[in-house]
């Protein structure tokens, strides 16, 4: 089991920027692949970005704007958002694979207003 907690989330204007930090616990993080996702009201939780010990894929949408990373010593992943949208406001979630399971953060509300 593998526990997660995210936090950089808040208020930002359009095009800004924000860093969404995951922390984990709980298992060895290296083992895990790490995602980030988002869910706005009334729509399915969709994968913004996802990272495993080699490469990193991202989106369409957010490709060339968004930036995930992370680092095991630390036992954290980021995600690094800019150029943000007023669509992009949603509830991201920190999403951890292994083994055929997915675990989930709480989620951390980004809102992206003028």
């Amino acid at each position: 089991q593998v526990q997660l907690v995210e936090s950089g989330g808040g208020l930002v204007q359009p095009g800004g920027s924000l860093r969404l930090s995951c922390a984990a616990s709980g298992e060895i993080f290296s083992t895990y692949r790490m995602g980030w996702y988002r869910q706005a009201p009334g729509n399915q939780r969709e994968l913004v970005a996802m990272i495993d010990s080699g490469s990193a894929k991202y989106a369409d949408s957010v490709r060339g704007r968004f930036t995930i990373s992370r680092d095991n010593s630390r036992n954290t992943v980021y995600l690094q958002m800019r150029s943000l949208k007023p669509e992009e406001t949603a509830v991201y979630y920190c999403g951890a694979d292994r083994l055929g399971f997915r675990y989930w953060g709480q989620g951390t509300q980004v809102t992206v207003s003028s």
